[in-house]
Protein backbone atom coordinates (compact mmCIF):
# COMPACT_ATOMS: atom_id res chain seq x y z
CA UNK A 1 0.00 0.00 0.00
CA UNK A 2 1.43 3.19 -1.01
CA UNK A 3 1.95 6.62 0.83
CA UNK A 4 1.47 10.40 0.12
CA UNK A 5 4.94 11.71 1.16
CA UNK A 6 5.12 13.13 4.27
CA UNK A 7 5.31 17.51 3.49
CA UNK A 8 9.23 18.23 3.79
CA UNK A 9 10.02 21.84 4.84
CA UNK A 10 10.83 22.26 0.97
CA UNK A 11 6.80 22.78 0.84
CA UNK A 12 6.70 25.93 3.65
CA UNK A 13 5.37 29.26 2.04
CA UNK A 14 5.78 32.08 3.29
CA UNK A 15 2.02 33.55 5.12
CA UNK A 16 1.71 36.02 2.83
CA UNK A 17 2.75 33.96 -0.17
CA UNK A 18 0.46 31.48 1.14
CA UNK A 19 -2.88 34.04 0.99
CA UNK A 20 -2.22 35.29 -2.20
CA UNK A 21 -2.43 31.82 -3.22
CA UNK A 22 -5.63 31.12 -1.56
CA UNK A 23 -6.89 34.55 -3.34
CA UNK A 24 -6.00 33.47 -6.81
CA UNK A 25 -8.22 29.93 -5.95
CA UNK A 26 -11.28 31.58 -4.76
CA UNK A 27 -11.15 33.91 -7.82
CA UNK A 28 -10.75 37.20 -6.26
CA UNK A 29 -8.87 39.19 -8.51
CA UNK A 30 -9.01 42.40 -6.78
CA UNK A 31 -8.14 43.90 -3.25
CA UNK A 32 -9.74 46.91 -2.14
CA UNK A 33 -8.05 48.99 0.68
CA UNK A 34 -6.54 52.38 2.01
CA UNK A 35 -3.44 51.50 2.85
CA UNK A 36 -1.54 52.07 6.58
CA UNK A 37 2.21 51.06 7.86
CA UNK A 38 0.93 47.88 9.40
CA UNK A 39 -0.01 46.42 6.48
CA UNK A 40 3.49 47.62 4.31
CA UNK A 41 4.45 43.82 4.61
CA UNK A 42 1.08 42.46 2.95
CA UNK A 43 1.32 45.29 -0.14
CA UNK A 44 5.06 44.72 -0.31
CA UNK A 45 6.13 43.77 -3.87
CA UNK A 46 2.28 43.64 -4.83
CA UNK A 47 1.72 41.11 -7.79
CA UNK A 48 0.65 42.32 -11.46
CA UNK A 49 -2.43 39.39 -11.64
CA UNK A 50 -3.93 40.83 -8.90
CA UNK A 51 -5.76 44.40 -8.94
CA UNK A 52 -5.03 46.73 -5.99
CA UNK A 53 -8.30 48.85 -5.38
CA UNK A 54 -7.29 52.42 -3.79
CA UNK A 55 -10.10 54.25 -1.94
CA UNK A 56 -9.49 57.30 -0.02
CA UNK A 57 -11.69 56.66 3.13
CA UNK A 58 -12.28 53.15 4.95
CA UNK A 59 -15.67 53.37 4.69
CA UNK A 60 -15.84 54.27 0.82
CA UNK A 61 -13.51 51.13 0.76
CA UNK A 62 -15.94 48.45 2.27
CA UNK A 63 -19.07 50.31 0.04
CA UNK A 64 -16.98 49.69 -3.21
CA UNK A 65 -16.11 45.91 -2.34
CA UNK A 66 -19.75 45.35 -1.22
CA UNK A 67 -21.01 46.41 -4.81
CA UNK A 68 -18.46 44.52 -6.45
CA UNK A 69 -19.24 41.35 -4.36
CA UNK A 70 -22.77 41.84 -5.71
CA UNK A 71 -21.66 42.33 -8.64
CA UNK A 72 -19.66 39.18 -8.84
CA UNK A 73 -21.40 36.99 -6.43
CA UNK A 74 -17.83 36.23 -5.04
CA UNK A 75 -16.28 37.55 -1.44
CA UNK A 76 -14.64 40.93 -2.23
CA UNK A 77 -11.45 41.05 -0.15
CA UNK A 78 -10.91 44.30 2.53
CA UNK A 79 -7.38 45.15 3.28
CA UNK A 80 -8.09 48.43 6.28
CA UNK A 81 -5.75 49.60 8.82
CA UNK A 82 -5.45 48.44 12.11
CA UNK A 83 -8.35 49.79 14.63
CA UNK A 84 -8.94 53.58 13.49
CA UNK A 85 -9.67 51.94 10.04
CA UNK A 86 -11.60 49.54 11.42
CA UNK A 87 -13.35 52.14 13.45
CA UNK A 88 -13.70 54.66 9.93
CA UNK A 89 -15.56 51.52 8.00
CA UNK A 90 -17.61 50.00 10.84
CA UNK A 91 -20.69 52.00 9.58
CA UNK A 92 -20.76 50.84 5.72
CA UNK A 93 -19.44 47.01 7.72
CA UNK A 94 -22.96 46.99 9.16
CA UNK A 95 -24.57 47.87 5.64
CA UNK A 96 -23.20 44.87 4.69
CA UNK A 97 -23.93 42.87 7.43
CA UNK A 98 -27.90 43.95 6.23
CA UNK A 99 -27.41 43.52 2.82
CA UNK A 100 -25.87 39.81 3.28
CA UNK A 101 -23.11 40.93 1.05
CA UNK A 102 -20.12 38.30 1.08
CA UNK A 103 -16.47 40.12 2.21
CA UNK A 104 -13.33 38.93 4.02
CA UNK A 105 -12.22 41.88 5.77
CA UNK A 106 -8.34 42.31 7.11
CA UNK A 107 -6.77 44.71 9.18
CA UNK A 108 -3.51 45.16 10.22
CA UNK A 109 -2.39 44.79 13.28
CA UNK A 110 1.01 45.83 15.30
CA UNK A 111 4.05 43.35 15.90
CA UNK A 112 3.07 40.68 18.42
CA UNK A 113 6.59 41.27 20.00
CA UNK A 114 5.09 44.67 21.18
CA UNK A 115 1.38 43.91 21.75
CA UNK A 116 1.56 43.03 25.62
CA UNK A 117 3.08 47.09 25.50
CA UNK A 118 -0.40 48.40 24.00
CA UNK A 119 1.94 50.52 21.50
CA UNK A 120 0.78 53.31 18.89
CA UNK A 121 -1.35 51.45 16.41
CA UNK A 122 -2.12 48.94 18.63
CA UNK A 123 -6.27 47.39 18.39
CA UNK A 124 -7.03 45.79 21.76
CA UNK A 125 -9.48 42.95 21.66
CA UNK A 126 -9.58 43.57 17.14
CA UNK A 127 -11.57 40.60 16.72
CA UNK A 128 -14.02 42.11 19.13
CA UNK A 129 -14.44 45.45 17.48
CA UNK A 130 -16.70 44.45 14.27
CA UNK A 131 -18.41 42.10 16.22
CA UNK A 132 -21.85 41.50 15.78
CA UNK A 133 -21.75 42.47 12.44
CA UNK A 134 -19.48 40.08 11.20
CA UNK A 135 -20.46 36.61 10.72
CA UNK A 136 -16.38 35.10 11.75
CA UNK A 137 -13.81 37.25 13.35
CA UNK A 138 -10.17 36.22 14.84
CA UNK A 139 -6.91 37.21 15.36
CA UNK A 140 -5.00 34.07 14.70
CA UNK A 141 -3.10 32.55 17.71
CA UNK A 142 -0.07 32.23 15.81
CA UNK A 143 1.32 33.76 12.15
CA UNK A 144 1.57 29.98 11.41
CA UNK A 145 -3.12 30.14 11.28
CA UNK A 146 -3.09 33.42 9.21
CA UNK A 147 -3.95 31.38 5.92
CA UNK A 148 -6.22 28.88 7.53
CA UNK A 149 -8.19 31.54 9.20
CA UNK A 150 -8.31 33.63 5.53
CA UNK A 151 -9.35 30.45 4.19
CA UNK A 152 -12.08 30.21 6.99
CA UNK A 153 -13.64 33.64 6.71
CA UNK A 154 -13.96 32.96 2.96
CA UNK A 155 -16.07 29.60 3.34
CA UNK A 156 -18.45 31.15 6.36
CA UNK A 157 -18.66 34.86 4.22
CA UNK A 158 -19.94 32.55 1.35
CA UNK A 159 -22.47 30.14 3.04
CA UNK A 160 -25.52 31.50 2.85
CA UNK A 161 -26.97 33.72 4.47
CA UNK A 162 -23.77 35.46 3.17
CA UNK A 163 -21.92 38.35 4.80
CA UNK A 164 -19.00 39.86 6.23
CA UNK A 165 -16.09 38.12 8.16
CA UNK A 166 -13.21 39.47 9.75
CA UNK A 167 -9.30 38.50 10.69
CA UNK A 168 -6.84 40.63 12.60
CA UNK A 169 -2.99 40.25 11.27
CA UNK A 170 0.48 41.48 13.02
CA UNK A 171 2.44 43.31 10.88
CA UNK A 172 5.42 40.61 11.40
CA UNK A 173 3.01 37.69 10.49
CA UNK A 174 3.39 37.74 6.81
CA UNK A 175 6.88 36.89 6.20
CA UNK A 176 6.65 33.56 8.58
CA UNK A 177 6.89 30.27 7.26
CA UNK A 178 4.01 27.83 6.94
CA UNK A 179 2.26 25.15 5.21
CA UNK A 180 0.59 25.93 1.74
CA UNK A 181 -3.46 25.56 2.05
CA UNK A 182 -5.77 24.22 -0.99
CA UNK A 183 -8.51 25.78 -1.95
CA UNK A 184 -11.88 23.28 -0.46
CA UNK A 185 -15.10 23.36 -2.64
CA UNK A 186 -18.13 23.64 -0.09
CA UNK A 187 -21.63 23.49 -1.13
CA UNK A 188 -24.16 26.32 -0.96
CA UNK A 189 -27.68 25.45 -1.34
CA UNK A 190 -29.72 24.05 1.11
CA UNK A 191 -32.85 22.21 0.12
CA UNK A 192 -36.54 22.81 1.77
CA UNK A 193 -38.06 20.37 4.04
CA UNK A 194 -40.09 18.59 2.38
CA UNK A 195 -43.20 18.23 4.36
CA UNK A 196 -43.26 21.92 4.79
CA UNK A 197 -42.98 22.35 1.41
CA UNK A 198 -45.92 20.14 0.32
CA UNK A 199 -48.09 22.45 3.02
CA UNK A 200 -46.97 25.57 1.37
CA UNK A 201 -48.52 23.92 -1.82
CA UNK A 202 -51.91 23.13 -0.44
CA UNK A 203 -52.41 26.44 1.65
CA UNK A 204 -51.61 28.02 -2.59
CA UNK A 205 -53.89 25.58 -4.12
CA UNK A 206 -56.67 25.94 -0.94
CA UNK A 207 -56.09 29.94 -0.95
CA UNK A 208 -58.79 32.65 -2.52
CA UNK A 209 -56.26 35.38 -3.47
CA UNK A 210 -52.55 34.54 -2.22
CA UNK A 211 -50.23 37.15 -1.89
CA UNK A 212 -46.63 37.18 -3.19
CA UNK A 213 -43.70 38.93 -1.33
CA UNK A 214 -40.49 39.24 -2.92
CA UNK A 215 -37.60 40.13 -1.36
CA UNK A 216 -33.65 40.43 -1.87
CA UNK A 217 -32.97 37.04 -1.21
CA UNK A 218 -34.36 36.01 -4.55
CA UNK A 219 -32.37 38.30 -6.60
CA UNK A 220 -29.28 37.51 -4.54
CA UNK A 221 -29.92 33.70 -6.05
CA UNK A 222 -30.15 34.64 -8.81
CA UNK A 223 -33.83 33.03 -9.51
CA UNK A 224 -35.69 36.46 -10.40
CA UNK A 225 -36.81 34.26 -13.52
CA UNK A 226 -38.13 31.09 -11.39
CA UNK A 227 -40.13 33.71 -8.88
CA UNK A 228 -42.21 34.93 -12.16
CA UNK A 229 -42.42 31.43 -13.56
CA UNK A 230 -43.82 30.38 -9.69
CA UNK A 231 -46.13 33.41 -9.79
CA UNK A 232 -47.31 33.01 -12.94
CA UNK A 233 -48.54 29.59 -11.95
CA UNK A 234 -49.75 30.59 -8.53
CA UNK A 235 -52.03 33.42 -10.26
CA UNK A 236 -50.87 35.29 -7.25
CA UNK A 237 -50.20 39.02 -6.63
CA UNK A 238 -46.18 40.04 -6.72
CA UNK A 239 -45.76 42.72 -3.42
CA UNK A 240 -41.90 43.57 -2.91
CA UNK A 241 -40.99 43.69 0.94
CA UNK A 242 -40.23 46.52 2.81
CA UNK A 243 -36.94 48.55 2.30
CA UNK A 244 -35.91 45.61 -0.22
CA UNK A 245 -32.38 46.14 -1.12
CA UNK A 246 -32.83 44.79 -4.68
CA UNK A 247 -35.10 44.04 -7.21
CA UNK A 248 -36.48 40.26 -7.18
CA UNK A 249 -39.65 40.89 -9.74
CA UNK A 250 -40.07 42.32 -12.82
CA UNK A 251 -41.65 45.75 -11.79
CA UNK A 252 -43.67 46.22 -15.30
CA UNK A 253 -44.92 42.97 -15.19
CA UNK A 254 -48.62 42.70 -15.06
CA UNK A 255 -49.12 40.49 -11.75
CA UNK A 256 -47.05 43.09 -9.87
CA UNK A 257 -48.97 45.12 -7.18
CA UNK A 258 -46.33 47.11 -5.69
CA UNK A 259 -44.27 47.84 -2.84
CA UNK A 260 -44.90 47.21 0.48
CA UNK A 261 -45.07 49.56 3.58
CA UNK A 262 -42.52 49.74 6.11
CA UNK A 263 -45.64 51.02 8.74
CA UNK A 264 -47.38 48.12 10.44
CA UNK A 265 -50.75 49.84 9.60
CA UNK A 266 -50.30 50.65 6.05
CA UNK A 267 -48.40 47.19 5.44
CA UNK A 268 -51.65 46.05 7.06
CA UNK A 269 -54.14 47.85 4.78
CA UNK A 270 -52.52 46.30 1.59
CA UNK A 271 -52.53 42.88 2.80
CA UNK A 272 -55.79 42.87 3.90
CA UNK A 273 -57.53 41.58 1.23
CA UNK A 274 -55.51 38.50 0.68
CA UNK A 275 -56.15 35.19 2.96
CA UNK A 276 -52.55 33.84 2.14
CA UNK A 277 -49.16 35.55 2.15
CA UNK A 278 -45.95 33.98 1.01
CA UNK A 279 -42.93 36.17 1.96
CA UNK A 280 -39.91 35.02 -0.26
CA UNK A 281 -36.36 35.80 0.61
CA UNK A 282 -37.13 38.60 3.01
CA UNK A 283 -37.89 38.83 7.02
CA UNK A 284 -41.64 38.71 7.91
CA UNK A 285 -41.94 42.51 8.52
CA UNK A 286 -39.18 44.79 8.16
CA UNK A 287 -40.81 47.92 9.81
CA UNK A 288 -39.62 51.48 10.64
CA UNK A 289 -42.26 53.19 12.50
CA UNK A 290 -44.84 51.92 15.76
CA UNK A 291 -48.41 50.79 15.02
CA UNK A 292 -50.67 48.05 15.13
CA UNK A 293 -49.94 45.01 12.71
CA UNK A 294 -53.58 43.41 12.05
CA UNK A 295 -51.43 41.13 9.41
CA UNK A 296 -50.62 38.86 12.52
CA UNK A 297 -54.02 39.07 14.21
CA UNK A 298 -54.87 35.28 13.03
CA UNK A 299 -57.15 36.52 9.80
CA UNK A 300 -53.90 36.06 7.39
CA UNK A 301 -51.90 32.57 6.94
CA UNK A 302 -48.22 33.39 6.35
CA UNK A 303 -45.48 31.26 5.17
CA UNK A 304 -41.76 32.15 5.04
CA UNK A 305 -39.10 31.02 2.67
CA UNK A 306 -35.48 31.82 3.87
CA UNK A 307 -31.94 31.10 4.20
CA UNK A 308 -31.64 33.26 7.18
CA UNK A 309 -32.14 31.24 10.30
CA UNK A 310 -32.23 34.54 12.51
CA UNK A 311 -34.39 35.85 10.61
CA UNK A 312 -37.03 32.42 10.97
CA UNK A 313 -36.73 32.68 14.30
CA UNK A 314 -38.27 36.22 14.79
CA UNK A 315 -40.76 35.76 12.72
CA UNK A 316 -43.80 36.22 14.79
CA UNK A 317 -46.69 34.34 13.50
CA UNK A 318 -46.80 31.64 10.38
CA UNK A 319 -44.56 28.52 9.20
CA UNK A 320 -40.74 29.18 8.01
CA UNK A 321 -39.18 27.15 6.04
CA UNK A 322 -35.23 27.22 5.76
CA UNK A 323 -33.98 26.78 2.39
CA UNK A 324 -32.30 28.34 -0.46
CA UNK A 325 -34.22 30.38 -2.89
CA UNK A 326 -33.20 27.90 -5.86
CA UNK A 327 -34.22 24.46 -4.86
CA UNK A 328 -37.17 25.89 -2.73
CA UNK A 329 -38.76 27.33 -5.67
CA UNK A 330 -37.73 24.91 -8.46
CA UNK A 331 -39.46 22.50 -6.12
CA UNK A 332 -42.70 25.13 -5.38
CA UNK A 333 -42.50 25.48 -9.41
CA UNK A 334 -42.46 21.59 -9.70
CA UNK A 335 -45.50 20.88 -7.31
CA UNK A 336 -48.14 23.37 -7.68
CA UNK A 337 -50.95 22.10 -9.62
CA UNK A 338 -52.56 24.69 -12.23
CA UNK A 339 -55.07 26.74 -10.99
CA UNK A 340 -58.53 28.42 -12.34
CA UNK A 341 -57.70 31.24 -10.29
CA UNK A 342 -58.61 34.66 -12.02
CA UNK A 343 -55.01 36.49 -13.09
CA UNK A 344 -55.31 39.29 -10.14
CA UNK A 345 -54.81 42.93 -11.48
CA UNK A 346 -51.69 44.88 -11.01
CA UNK A 347 -51.06 48.00 -9.92
CA UNK A 348 -52.24 51.57 -11.79
CA UNK A 349 -48.82 53.08 -13.38
CA UNK A 350 -49.43 56.85 -12.64
CA UNK A 351 -49.52 59.06 -15.86
CA UNK A 352 -45.69 60.34 -16.46
CA UNK A 353 -45.04 64.06 -14.62
CA UNK A 354 -45.30 67.35 -16.01
CA UNK A 355 -42.43 69.48 -16.53
CA UNK A 356 -42.41 72.76 -14.07
CA UNK A 357 -39.95 74.93 -12.50
CA UNK A 358 -38.41 74.00 -10.12
CA UNK A 359 -37.63 70.98 -11.13
CA UNK A 360 -40.54 68.30 -9.76
CA UNK A 361 -38.14 64.87 -8.63
CA UNK A 362 -40.72 63.06 -10.42
CA UNK A 363 -40.06 64.74 -13.36
CA UNK A 364 -36.06 64.55 -12.88
CA UNK A 365 -36.79 60.35 -11.92
CA UNK A 366 -38.80 59.90 -15.07
CA UNK A 367 -36.93 61.58 -17.39
CA UNK A 368 -33.60 59.33 -16.10
CA UNK A 369 -35.44 56.06 -16.04
CA UNK A 370 -36.37 57.42 -19.83
CA UNK A 371 -32.76 57.95 -20.59
CA UNK A 372 -31.30 55.16 -19.12
CA UNK A 373 -29.60 52.02 -21.28
CA UNK A 374 -31.65 49.05 -21.04
CA UNK A 375 -29.22 47.25 -19.71
CA UNK A 376 -28.23 49.74 -17.10
CA UNK A 377 -27.91 49.06 -13.09
CA UNK A 378 -29.19 51.14 -10.45
CA UNK A 379 -27.24 52.13 -6.98
CA UNK A 380 -29.56 54.84 -5.07
CA UNK A 381 -29.31 56.05 -2.04
CA UNK A 382 -31.88 59.39 -2.05
CA UNK A 383 -34.30 57.83 0.76
CA UNK A 384 -36.91 61.09 1.03
CA UNK A 385 -37.66 60.01 -2.75
CA UNK A 386 -38.39 56.71 -2.86
CA UNK A 387 -41.71 56.32 -3.27
CA UNK A 388 -41.48 58.86 -5.72
CA UNK A 389 -38.70 56.36 -7.56
CA UNK A 390 -40.98 53.16 -6.87
CA UNK A 391 -43.76 55.07 -8.96
CA UNK A 392 -41.59 56.20 -11.78
CA UNK A 393 -38.86 54.23 -12.22
CA UNK A 394 -39.59 50.20 -12.94
CA UNK A 395 -36.69 48.14 -12.41
CA UNK A 396 -36.49 45.19 -15.27
CA UNK A 397 -35.59 42.59 -12.04
CA UNK A 398 -32.83 40.63 -11.95
CA UNK A 399 -29.55 42.52 -11.11
CA UNK A 400 -31.01 46.22 -12.01
CA UNK A 401 -31.41 47.64 -8.58
CA UNK A 402 -29.46 48.42 -5.20
CA UNK A 403 -29.54 50.43 -2.16
CA UNK A 404 -28.44 49.96 1.18
CA UNK A 405 -30.27 47.35 3.32
CA UNK A 406 -28.98 49.26 6.98
CA UNK A 407 -30.56 52.76 5.79
CA UNK A 408 -27.13 54.10 6.97
CA UNK A 409 -25.86 56.71 4.43
CA UNK A 410 -22.52 56.49 2.65
CA UNK A 411 -23.17 53.54 0.87
CA UNK A 412 -24.10 53.75 -2.54
CA UNK A 413 -22.04 56.10 -3.77
CA UNK A 414 -18.55 53.38 -3.75
CA UNK A 415 -20.64 50.35 -3.91
CA UNK A 416 -21.57 52.12 -7.45
CA UNK A 417 -18.01 52.29 -7.89
CA UNK A 418 -17.37 48.65 -7.07
CA UNK A 419 -20.59 47.46 -9.36
CA UNK A 420 -19.00 49.29 -12.13
CA UNK A 421 -15.86 47.84 -11.33
CA UNK A 422 -17.48 44.34 -11.40
CA UNK A 423 -19.74 45.00 -14.42
CA UNK A 424 -17.20 47.39 -16.79
CA UNK A 425 -19.26 46.49 -19.85
CA UNK A 426 -22.50 48.34 -18.77
CA UNK A 427 -23.54 51.67 -17.09
CA UNK A 428 -23.76 52.35 -13.69
CA UNK A 429 -26.19 54.85 -12.29
CA UNK A 430 -26.10 56.14 -8.94
CA UNK A 431 -29.19 58.26 -7.83
CA UNK A 432 -28.26 60.10 -4.72
CA UNK A 433 -29.35 62.60 -2.66
CA UNK A 434 -26.96 65.87 -1.60
CA UNK A 435 -26.75 64.98 2.06
CA UNK A 436 -26.38 61.31 0.99
CA UNK A 437 -23.59 62.38 -1.25
CA UNK A 438 -21.22 64.04 1.08
CA UNK A 439 -20.93 60.70 3.40
CA UNK A 440 -18.64 58.97 0.69
CA UNK A 441 -18.06 62.01 -1.71
CA UNK A 442 -14.29 60.97 -2.24
CA UNK A 443 -15.39 57.53 -3.79
CA UNK A 444 -15.57 59.55 -7.07
CA UNK A 445 -11.69 60.14 -7.15
CA UNK A 446 -11.59 56.08 -7.66
CA UNK A 447 -14.10 55.65 -10.17
CA UNK A 448 -12.26 58.95 -12.27
CA UNK A 449 -8.72 57.28 -12.13
CA UNK A 450 -10.18 54.04 -13.80
CA UNK A 451 -12.37 55.91 -16.15
CA UNK A 452 -15.14 53.92 -15.04
CA UNK A 453 -18.54 53.89 -17.23
CA UNK A 454 -20.63 55.45 -13.96
CA UNK A 455 -22.82 58.61 -14.04
CA UNK A 456 -23.97 60.11 -10.63
CA UNK A 457 -26.84 61.66 -10.42
CA UNK A 458 -27.23 64.13 -7.24
CA UNK A 459 -30.80 65.31 -6.39
CA UNK A 460 -29.78 68.64 -4.75
CA UNK A 461 -32.34 69.73 -2.40
CA UNK A 462 -30.41 71.62 -0.01
CA UNK A 463 -31.04 69.45 3.02
CA UNK A 464 -32.25 66.10 5.01
CA UNK A 465 -35.63 65.37 2.95
CA UNK A 466 -36.14 62.08 5.01
CA UNK A 467 -35.16 63.97 8.21
CA UNK A 468 -37.73 66.85 6.94
CA UNK A 469 -40.30 64.84 6.17
CA UNK A 470 -40.18 63.02 9.86
CA UNK A 471 -40.20 65.90 11.24
CA UNK A 472 -43.54 66.67 10.03
CA UNK A 473 -44.59 63.22 10.97
CA UNK A 474 -43.46 62.98 14.52
CA UNK A 475 -44.77 67.02 14.66
CA UNK A 476 -41.36 68.37 16.00
CA UNK A 477 -40.37 71.80 14.99
CA UNK A 478 -37.68 74.38 15.24
CA UNK A 479 -35.08 70.80 14.41
CA UNK A 480 -31.57 72.37 14.02
CA UNK A 481 -28.92 70.72 10.87
CA UNK A 482 -31.51 69.80 8.34
CA UNK A 483 -30.27 72.48 5.51
CA UNK A 484 -27.20 71.86 3.88
CA UNK A 485 -27.16 74.93 1.35
CA UNK A 486 -23.90 75.81 -0.46
CA UNK A 487 -22.69 72.91 -1.87
CA UNK A 488 -21.48 72.28 -5.00
CA UNK A 489 -21.02 69.61 -6.26
CA UNK A 490 -19.72 70.33 -10.23
CA UNK A 491 -16.74 71.94 -8.52
CA UNK A 492 -16.31 68.95 -6.16
CA UNK A 493 -16.61 66.32 -8.98
CA UNK A 494 -14.77 68.36 -11.56
CA UNK A 495 -11.72 68.60 -8.97
CA UNK A 496 -11.71 64.72 -8.23
CA UNK A 497 -11.21 64.45 -12.47
CA UNK A 498 -15.24 63.80 -13.15
CA UNK A 499 -16.82 65.23 -16.16
CA UNK A 500 -19.83 67.27 -14.14
CA UNK A 501 -22.91 69.70 -14.77
CA UNK A 502 -25.70 71.46 -12.97
CA UNK A 503 -29.21 71.77 -14.12
CA UNK A 504 -31.58 73.81 -12.73
CA UNK A 505 -34.30 73.89 -15.45
CA UNK A 506 -36.78 70.97 -16.67
CA UNK A 507 -35.74 72.01 -20.65
CA UNK A 508 -32.00 71.16 -19.47
CA UNK A 509 -32.50 67.89 -17.73
CA UNK A 510 -32.93 65.76 -20.70
CA UNK A 511 -30.23 66.70 -22.98
CA UNK A 512 -27.52 66.82 -19.99
CA UNK A 513 -28.83 62.88 -18.90
CA UNK A 514 -27.93 61.79 -22.79
CA UNK A 515 -24.62 63.58 -22.52
CA UNK A 516 -23.98 62.23 -18.80
CA UNK A 517 -25.08 58.55 -19.79
CA UNK A 518 -22.79 58.45 -22.84
CA UNK A 519 -20.03 60.13 -21.70
CA UNK A 520 -16.77 57.83 -21.69
CA UNK A 521 -15.49 57.45 -18.03
CA UNK A 522 -17.48 59.19 -14.84
CA UNK A 523 -19.94 61.93 -15.35
CA UNK A 524 -21.94 63.67 -12.37
CA UNK A 525 -25.12 65.62 -13.06
CA UNK A 526 -26.19 67.77 -10.43
CA UNK A 527 -30.20 68.01 -10.65
CA UNK A 528 -31.85 71.38 -8.38
CA UNK A 529 -34.68 69.83 -7.73
CA UNK A 530 -38.09 71.57 -5.86
CA UNK A 531 -37.61 71.61 -2.02
CA UNK A 532 -40.80 70.47 -1.04
CA UNK A 533 -40.80 68.18 1.56
CA UNK A 534 -42.33 64.85 0.60
CA UNK A 535 -44.53 62.43 2.76
CA UNK A 536 -42.94 59.18 3.44
CA UNK A 537 -45.92 58.53 6.02
CA UNK A 538 -48.63 60.32 5.11
CA UNK A 539 -51.70 58.07 5.13
CA UNK A 540 -51.25 56.13 8.43
CA UNK A 541 -48.46 55.86 11.55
Amino acid sequence: MSRKPAKTASTLVSVKQATLDLLRAFGIKKVFGNPGSTELPFLSDWPGDIDYVLGLQEASVIGMADGYAQATRNAGFVNLHSAAGVGNALGNIYTAHRNQTPLVITAGQQARSILPLQAFLYAERASEFPRPYVKYSVEPARAEDVPAAIARAYYVAMQPPCGPTFVSVPIDDWSHQTQAIEARSVSRELGPDASAMKALVEALSASRRPALVVGPGVDRAQTVDLMVKVAEKTRASVWVSPFSARCSFPERHPQFAGFLHASPAQLSDALREHDLVVVIGAPVFTFHVEGHASIFDGATTIFQITDDADAASVSPVGTSIIATMKPALAMLLEWLPETKRAIPAGRIVPPAPKAADPIPVEYLLHALSSAMPGDAVLVEEAPSHRPAMQKFMPMRGQDSFYTMASGGLGYSLPAAVGMALGRPGCRTVCLIGDGSAMYSIQALWTAAQRRLPLTVVVINNAGYGAMRSFSQVMQVRNVPGLDLPGIDFVRIAEGMGCDAVRVDKSSDLAPALQRGLAHDGVSLIEVMVDSAVPLLYAQKS
